[in-house]
C-alpha cells in the first residue's frame, strides 16, 4: 500500500475502532457486556477498510466517511450474533459465542441492538444512505432465508449457493464501498463501479473462506479445518464434489451427505475432498470472481487506492493456493 494512503487508512481505522466501542455502550449491564463481546473480539474489519479505500477516491477526511465505516461494521457484527444462533455455534473468533455465553434470546436481542445502533448513526448520514442500508438489509435477510430453506427441487445447488453468497456477503461489502465513496464526494459513476467491485470481491472473499475450510491449515488460517464439513454445510467444494462425482467416489459422497460427528470419518472426508478435482474447480471460481473484480476497476482513476484494491484481488486468490 502507498505509505501516505496506509497512514491515512490506519488513522481512520483507529477512529472507527473508537467509535465502534462508543456506539455499543448501554446502561443495561447484560446488554453492555453482550454488545461489546464480539466488537472487542476483533476481526478483519474488512468492510470498514473497504469503506475507507473507496473514500480514498475522493476526500477520506469528509465527515461522513468514518461514521459510514462504523455503520457497516455494526451491521456485519449484528448479523454474526444472529448467525451463531441459527447455526448453534459455540465459538466465534476463538471465544465462546454470545448464545453460548448467555443464551439465544440475549444473542438475538443483542444483534437487534447493534442494528439499532447502526440506524442511529445512519440517521445523520442522510436519506440516500438510509435507503442503501435498508435495501442491503433486505438482501441480507433474503440470503439467510434462502440458505435456511435450501434449493428448491430442480434448482442448481451451485447457483443457489452463489445467490446466497451474493445476498449474505456480497451485498454488505458492496454497500461498504458505496457508502465510503458517496460520503467522500466521489462521482456517481465511480460510486457504481466501486459498488460492483465490492460485490465481486465479496463473492471471491467468501468463496475463498469456504475453500480454506477444506484446504487450509489451522496454523496458517487460525481456524479448525473442516468446520463446515463437520456441520454438514454444503459449500462450493462439496457441491462440486457432488456435481463432478467419478466412479470410486461413493465413499466421499457418503461422507459428505450430512454432518460428520466421528473424528476418523471427518479426517477421511477431508483427505478425500482435498484430493478431488472439486477443489480446483472451486479455486477457479475464486480466481474468476477476483479477476472480474479487478477488471471492474479499469474505468476508475488510477490513484493509490485503486492499486491497493487490485492487490486485494491477488491476495484473495493467493490465500487458497
Amino acid at each position: 500500500m502507498d505509505p501516505a494512503l496506509e497512514a491515512s487508512v490506519s488513522d481512520a481505522l483507529d477512529q472507527v475502532e473508537q467509535r465502534l466501542h462508543e456506539a455499543v455502550k448501554s446502561d443495561d449491564a447484560v446488554l453492555a457486556a453482550a454488545s461489546k463481546h464480539l466488537v472487542e473480539a476483533g476481526g478483519k474489519r474488512f468492510r470498514p477498510l473497504l469503506t475507507l479505500l473507496a473514500a480514498s477516491f475522493g476526500d477520506m477526511d469528509a465527515p461522513g466517511v468514518v461514521p459510514a465505516a462504523v455503520v457497516v461494521e455494526l451491521t456485519h457484527v449484528g448479523t454474526l450474533y444472529h448467525d451463531d444462533v441459527m447455526d448453534e455455534a459455540q465459538l466465534r473468533r476463538g471465544s465462546p459465542s454470545a448464545n453460548a455465553r448467555w443464551d439465544n434470546t440475549v444473542a438475538i436481542l443483542t444483534g437487534d441492538f447493534l442494528f439499532a445502533c447502526a440506524s442511529d448513526i445512519l440517521a445523520d448520514l442522510g436519506p440516500e444512505s438510509v435507503r442503501l442500508q435498508a435495501r442491503t438489509f433486505q438482501r441480507l435477510v433474503q440470503g439467510q432465508l434462502r440458505e435456511t430453506i435450501g434449493p428448491a427441487g430442480g434448482d442448481d445447488p451451485v447457483e443457489h449457493y452463489l445467490s446466497v453468497l451474493a445476498d449474505k456477503t456480497g451485498s454488505l461489502i458492496a454497500a461498504s464501498a458505496r457508502l465510503g465513496a458517496m460520503h467522500a464526494g466521489v462521482s456517481a459513476e465511480v460510486v457504481d463501479v466501486l459498488g460492483r467491485f465490492g460485490e465481486r470481491i465479496g463473492m471471491a472473499f467468501q468463496m475463498a473462506d469456504d475453500l480454506l475450510d477444506i484446504v487450509g491449515e489451522s496454523s496458517i488460517s487460525g481456524k479448525t479445518p473442516g468446520t463446515d464439513l463437520r456441520e454438514g454445510v454444503a459449500t462450493l467444494p462439496v457441491l462440486y464434489a457432488r456435481r463432478l462425482a467419478r466412479p470410486g467416489d461413493e465413499r466421499l459422497l457418503q461422507l459428505i451427505s450430512g454432518p460428520i460427528s466421528d473424528d476418523a470419518a471427518h479426517a477421511e472426508a477431508l483427505e478425500l475432498l482435498r484430493a478431488h478435482p472439486a477443489v480446483e474447480a472451486a479455486r477457479r471460481d475464486v480466481r474468476r470472481w477476483a479477476d472480474d473484480a479487478r477488471e471492474s476497476l479499469i474505468s476508475v482513476p488510477d490513484v493509490p487506492a485503486r492499486r491497493t484494491l487490485e492487490a486485494l484481488c491477488d491476495t484473495v486468490v493467493t490465500r487458497t493456493s
